[in-house]
């Protein structure tokens, strides 16, 4: 479970600057309320089970729950029976230039190898983390994004690779109860 954890710490650095850059440029999104699912693939690109829903599933109900109250501090919903998570993205999210800072003092820089109004890529080193990632993110609309990230990263002096794939959808602009995801918040 500490490995599966590590690298989606991973990850998910690699992929904060790019859905969350700081401003310029602002990912072309609706701020609000956003289901997001990620799934991993395996070398042929086939879809695996979740290591992050096998963990959870061993949990107590109290974990569970001491989990999913530290998450919603921080603007996340727990994951539902699918995989997906809510997260609360605001205005002041996107335009927020904590992101970039957040992810330097993690030790990982992004450079954006391309970026056009509907499709952006990027390379992202981790040093502190022993990690590499390449990632790509299509804007279908508004309201719809795709990322792709491969992360090549040594944990417990074994080198693996990942790739994860998160389906971004907008599901209405008021957050309700969750909060709105902010550096500060991610980064304790």
């Amino acid at each position: 479970m500490r490995t599966t954890f590590r690298l989606a710490i991973a990850t998910a650095l690699s992929i904060l600057p790019v859905l969350l850059a700081a401003a310029p440029p602002v990912p072309p999104v609706k701020p609000g309320l956003w289901q997001v699912k990620m799934t991993s693939l395996d070398a042929n690109g086939k879809e695996l089970p979740s290591p992050q829903a096998a963990a959870m599933a061993r949990m107590t109900p109290e974990a569970k729950a001491r989990l999913a109250e530290a998450m919603k501090a921080r603007g996340v919903m727990m994951p539902d029976d699918s995989g997906a998570t809510k997260v609360c993205l605001s205005k002041e999210t996107f335009e927020s230039g904590d992101w970039q800072q957040m992810a330097e003092q993690s030790g990982c820089t992004t450079n954006y190898l391309s970026q056009t109004g509907a499709l952006w890529k990027w390379h992202t080193s981790c040093t502190s983390m022993k990690s590499e990632s390449d990632g790509e993110i299509a804007f279908t609309n508004s309201e719809n994004y795709r990322t792709k990230v491969t992360t090549a990263a040594t944990i417990g002096g074994q080198p693996r690779t990942t790739t994860r794939v998160l389906q971004g959808t907008w599901l209405g602009a008021d957050c309700g109860t969750i909060k709105p995801v902010t550096a500060r918040g991610l980064g304790r």
